[in-house]
């Protein structure tokens, strides 16, 4: 059976790669990692990327970059939150959304901590 039209593995994440290059502007690790690794997690992982930032959904693309960047804040990832910045910023996103989108994430991060510390002290001290 030939399968001539079918694209390679090696060639899909090729394909993957400069898109994402395209998009961001760089390859972030995670993906480059994933691609040479792992390829078959890769190319699951860009096509549920693309659905959940370019797929159906009632939220805009600024908003849902500015979801990411909310959740990047609140989980302390600084490259992430470097590109989502940058992508909600493309869609449209203003430095005063950015700002309260990060003091969102921030109070978030903030009180996730304190549940956990505040349960241990009662914990300790009932």
């Amino acid at each position: 059976m030939c399968m001539c039209n079918e694209k390679s593995e090696k060639e899909t994440v090729q394909d993957m790669l400069k898109a994402i290059e395209r998009t961001y502007g760089t390859v972030p690790l995670v993906n480059q990692v994933l691609s040479e690794e792992r390829p078959d997690l890769f190319i699951p992982a860009v096509d549920l990327s693309k659905a959940v930032f370019y797929g159906k959904g009632e939220m805009s693309r600024k908003v849902r970059y500015l979801a990411a960047l909310s959740a990047a804040a609140a989980l302390g990832a600084e490259h992430c939150m470097t590109v989502q910045m940058q992508m909600a910023v493309k869609y449209g996103a203003t430095k005063e959304e950015i700002l309260e989108t990060m003091q969102i994430a921030s109070l978030m991060a903030m009180t996730h901590s304190q549940s956990h510390a505040f349960r241990k002290f009662k914990e300790m001290f009932p």
